[in-house]
């Protein structure tokens, strides 16, 4: 994974000079569990999710996008179509939000 600015990869953050691949966003489950339920109450079959973090409450979502960017693909250095067709033909189907996110995560490991 990469981070993105003005559709171009970085490392490092363009303000404040950090090193973005040393960041960990916490409660990156929860985050994804958000988006995952976010499909469920949409129906959309791709959709952006903005989730902020707050200290006191922890994430929360802001807005969902039926057309979100896709410098996700930049993110990633790989375009989506790939990863759809795998999620076709190995994706168990009718899992919870929650098994879902579990499934992907397991995935990376």
């Amino acid at each position: 994974m990469q981070a993105v600015c003005h559709n171009l990869p970085i490392k490092i953050h363009p303000d404040t000079g950090a090193d973005l691949f040393s960041i960990k966003v916490p409660m990156w489950r929860e985050h994804l569990v958000i988006g995952a339920k976010a499909y469920e109450m949409t129906g959309l079959g791709y959709l952006g999710a903005d989730i902020v973090l707050d200290r006191e409450k922890g994430p929360m979502m802001l807005e969902l996008n039926a057309r979100p960017g896709l410098a996700v693909q930049i993110a990633n250095g790989n375009g989506l179509v790939h990863a759809f067709k795998e999620i076709d033909k190995h994706y168990p189907k009718n899992l919870a939000p929650e098994e879902r996110v579990d499934f992907i995560l397991n995935l990376k490991k």
